[in-house]
């Protein structure tokens, strides 16, 4: 299997695991009993995955010795556009949504880290 395949399985694998850690403990938290509060981390775990899909999209387009220059190009296009994505999707998150700003956060950030654990997980 080649390179560009094997980052594209641990990409989905990686969006497989962010969303399965989302959607639980979305479901947990409006158990509970906080509907902002799981609306809020919800907004933040699709604040992780979709630009982390988009990236995905960008890092695995090309592949071979002989596209070094497109797959660099590629890589920090990808980047570029998903620190866009994010931004943007924050602040449509503040501006359109009464939003629990920590929740949030946390919806973020424990969907980003979820998404780096299943990559130690699979190597």
């Amino acid at each position: 299997m080649e390179i560009t395949e094997k980052g594209k399985k641990l990409a989905r694998m990686g969006a497989l695991y962010q969303c399965i850690i989302a959607t639980v403990l979305s479901a947990i938290i409006a158990f509970v009993g906080l509907k902002i509060w799981a609306l809020s981390f919800a907004l933040g775990a699709v604040i992780s995955i979709v630009p982390n899909g988009v990236f995905a999209l960008f890092a695995f387009r090309y592949s071979g010795a002989t596209k070094n220059r497109l797959v660099v190009k590629s890589f920090n296009q990808g980047a570029k556009v998903k620190l866009l994505i994010t931004v943007f999707l924050f602040v449509v998150a503040f501006v359109q949504f009464n939003v629990e700003p920590i929740a949030l956060f946390a919806g973020f950030v424990i969907t980003a880290a979820s998404y780096w654990l299943a990559f130690f997980r699979a190597g």
